[in-house]
């Protein structure tokens, strides 16, 4: 995509060398990791990469903290 577009087709997500958009894999994941991925894939197209990163270890680390949780919640024994 040539155009750049900043509210529905932002260059750092339109122009990965895939020639895919990464809404069109986001999209298909829950919140967490969609986010995860969002911020891994833009890394080397933004400013600050280590930033970006950054945040995508953050959301990776509320999802295992949700896995952990329902885990537990279905096996008290696992927690223990």
């Amino acid at each position: 995509m040539s155009v750049n577009d900043p509210v529905n087709h932002p260059r750092h997500y339109t122009s990965h060398p895939s020639g895919v958009e990464c809404i069109q894999i986001t999209s298909h994941m829950g919140f967490n990791l969609g986010n995860a991925l969002k911020y891994i894939w833009r890394c080397d197209l933004k400013q600050d990469a280590v930033e970006d990163l950054r945040k995508a270890q953050w959301y990776i680390g509320q999802e295992i903290a949700k896995r952990i949780k329902i885990n537990n919640a279905a096996d008290p024994e696992c927690g223990k």
